[in-house]
């Protein structure tokens, strides 16, 4: 292979790597975790899981101030795992570990302060299927 070659190969595999990047989340990203039908529970075992129904699964990473307007921002992605650190607008922040088992259910270590006191505990999601109507 001359070198004019391997440059135009080199800048294909950069535009290629760029594409796929650019493109979304990898298959085996937390944020591809779909929408719809999800348990939520304390529990590895989902003993007392709420369900709720998700339109963006990574909303789970802000459990502790759900119904809150947060801000999120994925610090790092690698993988099947993901670290979001979030604020929200009454003073709450939490920083959480994102990770998809399988592609229909997550686990999240999340930590922060909500109403001046700390918390931190981990939640296993597990999706179940569509939202009611949809």
């Amino acid at each position: 292979m001359g070198r004019g070659e391997r440059r135009v190969a080199y800048a294909a595999l950069a535009i290629g790597a760029f594409e796929l990047a650019a493109s979304g989340p990898a298959t085996d990203s937390p944020r591809s975790a779909k929408a719809g039908l999800w348990e939520i529970s304390h529990s590895a075992t989902g003993a007392a899981a709420q369900k709720i129904c998700l339109a963006d699964p990574m909303i789970l990473t802000q459990w502790e101030h759900r119904g809150e307007a947060c801000t999120r921002v994925i610090i790092s992605e690698q993988g099947a795992a993901a670290k979001i650190q979030y604020t929200c607008a009454g003073g709450g922040f939490g920083q959480s570990q994102i990770v998809l088992l399988t592609p229909r259910s997550l686990r999240i270590d999340t930590q922060g302060i909500s109403n001046g006191t700390p918390f931190a505990y981990a939640l296993h999601a597990r999706r179940v299927g569509n939202c009611p109507g949809r």
